[in-house]
């Protein structure tokens, strides 16, 4: 039995996919860190597990070794692994493997991965395209970067996570605006970066042992900070089927070179990038970790296996088998128009009477539930289909007749 540990702070939805998947391996022994208490776990998850850990700040790299010693009497044995789904994670988790002795991702490439502005630097140090971009700590040394690298531009935490506390602004006034409610300082520097015009993706990639072995890779429609300004948009992304499809090779090859200069080695990445309307590619960041938005999901249902469960396998045991890509999928998030609770959800019917064949899972939005506060909505609904193109119109129609109205509670 190989013992691990899977540091989780909180028991999230998706995240608990993930412990459920590593806890029920064959041949793990699997030990939880968290700041939940064990009572709020699942049955199966709680029957599975070998051990639990409560902790203050499971983001904490003191905090988690403290936990991982004192959990090893539990598992038979000091833990051999130790893993986590969230990106802030990664960093901290690194730390503890390297106090420990534990095997998996550095400190370096885990800092390469986490903090955007180094990993930019990487970039530009390999040979990878990404986005003009600068870092600074002060408002005067913001508004020089953002002259030197041009408006409009994209403003975001070096430790951030996807789009979150992502911002666009047009001209110094509206960077001014921003300055003056956020100024930067040397606890919370700001990376600005190029706003690039392109359709946006992104690219998943499996490494065991420093070698990509399987690849995926979704459009959106829209990009994601399009998402994140106009909240009324129910944004859609899709996975076609056809991933090795020669159009795709410049990005297979640009991607395994960021991911090489990062340091990867055994694990899951997610990248997002463009292609500009030049047909040129730009990288715009990397993460270490499995993907959010329930891509995870879409993946395990255009290969037809549990990709949650194979992430598992990988992460424990550095095995991985690259299933075949037997459909495309795509997914279209519900997002509510106005503001308040849900009142509405129209068209839902003309929805199942027209593509109802094609759904696989769905979270539909309810009556009285509260607005979202996430990117992703108040529901979804997965497609699949063995032609891409059909998972494509379906999406797009889906999102002209289905929607979902807030409003006051009655």
């Amino acid at each position: 039995m190989r013992p691990a540990v899977f540091v989780a702070p909180f028991y999230a939805e998706t995240t608990l996919r993930f412990v459920d998947a590593a806890a029920s391996l064959h041949g793990a022994r699997v030990g939880l860190v968290t700041q939940e208490p064990v009572d709020r776990l699942p049955t199966r998850i709680r029957e599975n597990l070998a051990a639990h850990w409560r902790v203050d700040d499971a983001l904490d790299a003191n905090c988690i070794e403290e936990a991982v010693r004192g959990i090893a009497e539990h598992l038979g044995g000091p833990p051999q692994r130790l893993i986590g789904a969230l990106e802030e994670l990664q960093q901290p988790l690194a730390e503890v493997r390297h106090r420990l002795g534990i095997a998996g991702m550095d400190r370096d490439a885990a800092w390469n991965f986490r903090d955007k502005s180094r990993m930019k630097d990487v970039f530009d140090s390999a040979g990878v395209p990404c986005a003009r971009h600068g870092v600074a700590d002060t408002v005067e040394g913001t508004i020089s970067q953002a002259r030197g690298i041009g408006f409009p531009l994209v403003l975001k935490p070096p430790a951030g996570a996807g789009a979150r506390n992502t911002m666009r602004v047009e001209d110094e006034a509206a960077l001014e605006e921003y300055l003056g409610l956020m100024p930067p300082d040397r606890e919370k520097p700001v990376l600005l970066e190029e706003f690039i015009v392109g359709a946006e993706h992104s690219f998943d990639a499996v490494y065991v042992d420093g070698r990509p072995v399987w690849h995926s890779l979704t459009h959106y429609t829209p990009g994601p900070l399009e998402v994140i300004e106009k909240p009324w948009i129910q944004w859609t992304v899709l996975l076609p089927r056809e991933v090795d499809h020669p159009r795709y090779d410049d990005i297979r090859d640009v991607a395994v070179q960021a991911l090489n200069a990062l340091g990867m080695g055994t694990g899951l990445a997610h990248m997002e990038w463009f292609r500009r309307p030049d047909g040129s590619l730009a990288i715009s960041e990397v993460a270490a970790r499995p993907p959010g938005a329930q891509f995870t999901t879409l993946i395990s249902h255009a290969h037809d296996i549990d990709f949650y469960r194979a992430w598992a396998k990988l992460m424990i045991f550095e095995k991985f088998d690259p299933p075949p890509r037997r459909y495309a999928s795509g997914i279209a998030f519900l997002r509510g128009q106005g503001r308040g609770r849900v009142r509405a959800i129209r068209g839902l019917e003309r929805a199942q009477r027209e593509m109802g064949e094609l759904v696989v899972e769905a979270r539909l939005p309810q009556k009285g539930q509260a607005a979202a506060s996430s990117y992703e909505g108040e529901g979804f609904v997965v497609l699949r289909h063995p032609e891409t193109s059909v998972v494509e119109r379906a999406l797009a129609r889906l999102v002209e007749i289905v929607r979902v109205e807030l409003g006051a509670a009655s």
